[in-house]
């Protein structure tokens, strides 16, 4: 009887044990999953952020080309407006450049 209940003892102990790995290594995992998901979520992110500030610059540049041309050299402070305008600006100020009279238009 007394091997019996030390068995039973051990038994219990070394399930107790794996239960707690288990729950380590499950912890583990899914820190390392949370983390690479992150990291993916970030990359994401970062490269769609890349290409929209691209194409805002791209846009930009094709205005700062476009304007000289059709009204001369630009002043300073509509280069500067340019180079601070959002997306949506820029592809009004290009929708306007072909039927502009003046850069006030």
């Amino acid at each position: 009887r007394f091997a019996e209940d030390i068995r039973k003892e051990v038994r219990q102990e070394v399930l107790l044990e794996g239960i707690r790995q288990g729950r380590q290594e499950g912890r583990q995992e899914g820190r390392q999953e949370g983390r690479q998901e992150g990291h993916q979520e970030g990359r994401q992110e970062g490269r769609q952020e890349g290409l929209l500030e691209g194409e805002v610059k791209g846009e930009a540049k094709l205005l700062l080309r476009m304007l000289p041309r059709r009204f001369g050299a630009l002043p300073k402070e509509i280069t500067d407006r340019i180079h601070r305008a959002d997306q949506n600006t820029i592809e009004i100020w290009a929708d306007r450049v072909l039927d502009a009279k003046s850069l006030d238009d």
